[in-house]
């Protein structure tokens, strides 16, 4: 689990030195994924209408809700990875 550990920390970092800003929907992926890792399935309330952002985030994190915090980090990983070779 360390091992997944250093991956997960190692690719926060690497995903700042993209060269190329991803996608809308790639960056959300990305957002769920680290937030399920880091902190579990997402909670409170959806937020309304007019916040869009936030609202976009929450059903980012709720889409991967009940995902294990370990396979949340292998699969953030290697998003980053994929990312990194384009």
């Amino acid at each position: 689990m360390s091992d997944l550990n250093a991956q997960f920390t190692k690719a926060q970092a690497e995903v700042k030195t993209l060269s190329a800003r991803p996608s809308n929907d790639t960056l959300l992926e990305l957002y769920g994924l680290y937030k399920q890792a880091a902190e579990g399935d997402v909670t409170g309330k959806r937020p309304g209408m007019l916040a869009v952002k936030d609202r976009a985030k929450y059903d980012a994190w709720e889409k991967v809700r009940g995902t294990g915090k370990s396979e949340a980090m292998q699969k953030y990983v290697e998003l980053v990875n994929r990312l990194l070779k384009k």
